[in-house]
């Protein structure tokens, strides 16, 4: 069984060059495509499908029905653990895809920290993960019996990819399917924050009728930091809203930059201090952690509303709770957290310049079986031997 995500090996297979088939099948974007009967594997014809899942997810019985069957590799005692809770949870055929491989899945509710990877590690074949703790110590337990991490999501800060490549272990990620979701949802923070959205709908819930003065967001500026596909999906947004948009990025998009008219800065310093809003889009590193801090605060205008959708290390929490005490930062809408869940005295819980959403950015509908999905073909290509993979660190 081979599973490709993408057109480009169609190809491949029109040249005869996918072996074990008696019929392929073509599945791209809803549309079946039969090809003649391939090669025998020795006197038995093995009837196996290819899928190709482009922009449209898959949905074929038969073809499910085929992998449960006639998996490619008999998989026997190959173990897997699963995390991701977004993947656990909401409907898709990311699960019946799972099941049909004959693996022994184990399923715990992540993320999951170091402690309890310890205990679990060395007993997997393969982690489909989330934002767990696979630090060196987890790696040097599930070794060598682990041969690939598949992440549903795009985040690796959490896993230590460069542990991993020394030692030659595959880890998998899932790029270009939650910008448009993760986009969304910025904008649903920005906007709850600078008309007290969830204050008021609170407030006439309980039966008062609690009308306060909001601002608008047109006509003001707003700095992106990182503008790869999140961050440029939200400089689109932003213009329809009418707001001025300003980014600073490493790899700066030349191109789309020019045609969206995006101010350049070249530091976080120039930024902070030009912007209304500052959007946080930017992988977790050493370079970023800690990038909004009270020494760059400070340059900003009173009253700066900042939005995280990225990674709470990329703000100094303590600067940060300071800063809306004292009245520079006027909001801090955010995703994510140093610490989730958070604890009960969790400095931002209560505080009334704070928004906070538990880690759903790209939690919807849409969004989590196009990820799950992709982390499940990462999965299956990669311990079926299929080039299918999209891979972060390369050896």
């Amino acid at each position: 069984m081979l599973l490709v995500d993408g057109t480009g090996l169609f190809d491949e297979v029109k040249k005869g060059l996918v072996v074990n088939a008696m019929q392929v099948c073509v599945i791209h974007a809803g549309a079946p495509f039969a090809t003649k009967p391939r090669r025998r594997q020795g006197r038995r014809l093995i009837p196996t499908r290819i899928v190709i899942w482009s922009k449209t997810i898959f949905r074929d019985a038969a073809f499910l029905s085929c992998c449960a069957a006639h998996p490619a590799h008999s998989h026997g005692s190959m173990r897997v653990l699963l995390t991701t809770t977004s993947y656990q949870d909401t409907p898709g055929d990311h699960h019946a895809l799972l099941e049909a491989q004959g693996y022994d899945i184990h399923r715990e509710r992540g993320p999951l920290p170091e402690s309890r990877m310890l205990e679990l590690a060395g007993d997997f074949d393969a982690f489909l993960c989330g934002d767990d703790e696979i630090t060196k110590a987890v790696l040097d337990k599930a070794l060598p019996r682990l041969r690939v991490i598949s992440k549903y999501g795009i985040g690796l800060d959490k896993i230590d990819v460069t542990e991993c490549t020394a030692r030659k272990l595959p880890v998998l990620f899932t790029p270009g399917v939650n910008h448009t979701t993760v986009a969304e949802h910025t904008f649903c923070l920005l906007l709850a924050l600078v008309r007290n959205l969830v204050d008021s709908a609170n407030a006439v819930r309980a039966g008062q009728w609690k009308r306060v003065t909001g601002n608008e967001i047109w006509n003001k500026k707003i700095g992106i930091v990182g503008l790869g596909r999140i961050g440029q999906e939200v400089a689109k947004r932003a213009l329809a809203f009418g707001m001025e948009v300003h980014g600073m990025d490493l790899y700066w998009p030349e191109a789309f930059t020019k045609d969206h008219a995006v101010t350049r800065h070249e530091s976080i310093e120039s930024l902070i201090a030009a912007v209304d809003v500052l959007s946080l889009h930017a992988n977790l590193s050493e370079s970023t952690r800690h990038l909004v801090r009270a020494d760059r605060i400070t340059l900003a205008k009173p009253g700066l509303l900042v939005v995280n959708t990225s990674r709470a290390e990329l703000v100094h929490m303590p600067d940060m709770i300071t800063a809306l005490n004292a009245g520079q930062v006027g909001g801090y809408a955010t995703d994510v957290l140093d610490e989730e869940p958070p604890p009960p005295d969790h400095p931002l819980l209560n505080h009334p310049k704070a928004l906070i959403t538990p880690h759903i950015g790209s939690r919807t509908y849409e969004s989590v079986p196009r990820q799950a999905m992709r982390a499940t073909l990462n999965l299956v290509n990669y311990l079926s031997g299929a080039a299918d993979v999209i891979q972060a660190n390369k050896f």
